[in-house]
């Protein structure tokens, strides 16, 4: 079993939409003409994470946006490095943790209040 996608359901697509292609660096793709207004953000040619703006019946039924927070593994030193370049680029504030037990290193982003986006990475010499 492997997760599929998350959904992340907004009453700020706009906004949503540009933090996952311009700051995560995700590929915004194809996705079914559905009714409701959204975006399909892909990784490694696969659509992992899907964005459907808030509508009233939505919003009077449960609290938007409905997701804790998504984790995103980088391996790679230098994916790492241009994400921190692009928030700090950007003026987004993040707050790193350190994980002592399984030696990794964790970058939290508030995307909207109630849903955050949490980066980890192993962590090794110049980790960040």
């Amino acid at each position: 079993m492997q997760l599929d996608h998350a959904t992340i359901v907004t009453d700020q697509l706009d906004s949503t939409c540009r933090f996952l292609a311009e700051v995560v660096g995700l590929t915004r793709g194809a996705r079914p003409p559905f009714a409701v207004d959204g975006g399909w953000f892909y990784a490694a040619g696969r659509p992992v994470i899907h964005v459907v703006r808030a509508t009233v019946a939505a919003t009077a039924a449960r609290s938007v946006p409905r997701i804790d927070h998504l984790a995103l593994r980088i391996e790679d030193r230098d994916e790492w490095h241009a994400l921190v370049e692009r928030l700090d680029r950007r003026g987004i504030g993040y707050q790193l943790s350190e994980v002592p037990l399984s030696n990794e290193l964790q970058l939290f982003v508030a995307l909207a209040p109630g849903v955050a986006f949490e980066f980890v990475t192993a962590l090794g010499p110049a980790a960040y």
